[in-house]
């Protein structure tokens, strides 16, 4: 072998030796931000990974000339710059609220709870009758402000009669965070009954959609709040508790995921912090409450985005080219850290069927044709709820059944007009309990 090929094999055996020195400590200091659980946004991790990557480099350059034994430190300062990356905050860590809307008034009230929430009312307006019972709409997330396309939603259910009362959960929107232990699926239940306590009208019809839905189906299990509640809409609810979180079950017709085209604008998932952080986190290895990212900043630094292909999903695979901007950048809002402490209240929860199955309060459940939740998830509520009387099979559209496109926002609140008002449904009562065998086998 000639002189220069044994140079340029040494050459690439020092940068082989400098890259896997770098990947190394990067690797030291992920393994301690989940050791630590971030503590010290961080720093603490980092200091140990720096400290252990200069001890190696000393020891690897120990019987070299002094110009050698600053070799070994190149890989330590380009990783331990990486890895810094981290540790410093690029949003303000404290909570930076969207900027008021320009068509509605948001109120603050203070729950019986302790919860402090943004609420949101739409007078009854149009030239037909009004409705006497309040109409309390429960938005998904779980810990998410309200967006511009459902408040137009809820315009136009205004404009059919209804009074329609809107709050963001706490923690999500203009609402004020908790501490991160009291975000629970209970409290969010809790919330609801206060919130129509609240109202002073009696009891008052509810409207939940995706997460939503699911603290309505948990307060249609709960005596003490159900008692407030006049009537019911479970639209497109997420796992119910957690054997029915375990269930791993099919889907409706194909969504837009994976054929839409990528959502634009900035992503906190491209700055090192983030995307450590929420990867972190929604990996399982990190807790919502660490110290690597706090609370406020993560809701701070989450952008539209960051969602990816879970908008696309909520709109069937024949929309992927004319899916709507569902909100402003000045308005979303989205808590990854507290949406995912509410999930896993939820998955830690044993059934509810037991108390579901004593429910008396009218109920309907309507289920989207290309939904991407899990049909199980559905089809559990209306199994083991006496009280739904009638379920919407919604053709055309995907989880995000009021949307915008053509006739869909039409359809959703005449579906959802029909059953408050105790009149005929426009769709057939499909699927019965009777149909839920078929319904799964037809993979509907």
């Amino acid at each position: 072998m000639s002189p220069s090929a044994i140079r340029s094999l040494h050459l690439v055996g020092r940068l082989l030796a400098a890259v896997a020195g770098a990947v190394g400590m990067v690797v030291v200091f992920l393994a301690l931000i989940v050791a630590t659980d971030g503590a010290g946004s961080g720093l603490a991790a980092w200091s140990a990974a720096v400290g252990v990557a200069v001890v190696a480099a000393l020891w690897r350059g120990r019987r070299r000339s002094w110009r050698g034994r600053l070799v070994p430190f190149l890989p330590v300062l380009v990783a331990a710059a990486l890895t810094l990356s981290v540790c410093v905050p690029t949003v303000p860590t404290t909570r930076r609220y969207p900027a008021a809307l320009s068509f509605v008034t948001t109120e603050h009230w203070r729950l019986s709870t302790g919860s402090r929430v943004a609420v949101y009312h739409y007078p009854p307006t149009g030239d037909g009758p009004r409705h006497r019972v309040p109409l309390v709409y429960l938005n998904g997330g779980p810990v998410r402000g309200i967006s511009v396309l459902d408040h137009r939603f809820l315009q136009r259910l205004a404009g059919q009669g209804h009074d329609v009362y809107a709050y963001e959960q706490a923690g999500g929107g203009r609402s004020d965070l908790l501490p991160m232990d009291q975000y629970s699926i209970t409290r969010s239940v809790q919330d609801l009954g206060a919130f129509v306590g609240r109202l002073g009208e009696g009891r008052a019809d509810v409207l939940g959609f995706s997460s939503g839905a699911v603290a309505l189906t948990r307060a249609l299990a709960d005596p003490a709040v159900a008692a407030r509640l006049h009537r019911a809409v479970i639209a497109e609810p997420g796992p119910m508790d957690g054997p029915t979180a375990r269930i791993a079950g099919q889907k409706g017709r194909p969504s837009a995921r994976g054929i839409a085209p990528a959502m634009t604008g900035p992503r906190s998932t491209h700055v090192p912090r983030y995307a450590v952080a929420f990867g972190l986190m929604r990996l399982g290895l990190l807790n919502p409450d660490n110290g690597l990212a706090g609370q406020a900043e993560g809701d701070n630094a989450f952008t539209a985005a960051d969602l990816g292909s879970d908008t696309a999903s909520a709109y069937c695979a024949r929309d992927a080219h004319r899916i709507p901007v569902e909100d402003t950048e000045q308005n979303f809002s989205f808590s990854p850290a507290a949406s995912l402490r509410i999930q896993e209240t939820i998955k830690d929860s044993p059934s509810i069927a037991p108390q579901l199955k004593r429910s008396r309060t009218p109920a309907m459940l309507m289920i989207a044709e290309c939904s991407s939740q899990v049909r199980q998830w559905e089809t559990t509520v209306l199994a083991d709820n006496p009280a739904i009387q009638r379920t919407q099979y919604m053709p055309g559209v995907g989880h995000h059944m009021w949307n915008g496109l053509g006739d869909n926002d039409r359809r959703a609140a005449a579906v959802i007009t029909a059953f408050l008002q105790d009149k005929p449904a426009p769709l057939p009562d499909y699927p019965t309990r009777a149909d839920i065998p078929a319904f799964l086998h037809d993979h509907k």
